[in-house]
């Protein structure tokens, strides 16, 4: 069975605290924007031709929704924590691209200069030109519970 090629994608990013680790993954999904949809885990590949939408679109509550995502969670007050995803994409639109997620204790910046250098990484060993590479990221200081999610949505 062949499923549709996703033709666009948009990036976003979120965090909360949570009574549970569960509330507060949940509430990261929130705060990006995605916490009323299935999300449907993707592996690292960008459709070829596929284009960056720089606002969400409206998702349909419910939908089975196509993401690739980082995300980490804290029960440790005081820590800090950062999720990060990079978007690579070819000169070629005939070719795919590709998308990299990172999280890890620590900054934003660290995490999304990680995830950009994986991407730039991830061309190189595929032998394929590197026309741009595009990232979000968020960081969260944990409270009791946090969580620190960054995605790409894909859409058609």
């Amino acid at each position: 069975m062949d499923l549709p090629r996703p033709t666009r994608f948009f990036l976003t990013q979120g965090s909360s605290e949570g009574y549970t680790p569960l509330n507060s993954f949940d509430g990261a999904l929130l705060a990006a924007k995605v916490g009323d949809v299935n999300l449907v885990k993707l592996s690292s590949i960008l459709p070829p031709g596929c284009k960056r939408s720089l606002q969400p679109w409206p998702l349909d509550s419910g939908s089975l929704t196509p993401v690739a995502y980082a995300s980490i969670t804290s029960h440790l007050p005081g820590e800090q924590i950062a999720a990060a995803v990079a978007v690579g994409v070819p000169k070629n639109p005939e070719e795919p691209g590709v998308i990299m997620e990172y999280s890890a204790r620590g900054t934003a910046k660290s995490a999304e200069r990680i995830a950009r250098q994986m991407a730039k990484e991830a061309f190189a060993m595929r032998g394929r030109e590197l026309k741009a590479v595009m990232s979000s990221s968020v960081e969260h200081h944990v409270q009791n519970i946090g969580t620190a999610f960054a995605a790409v949505v894909l859409g058609f």
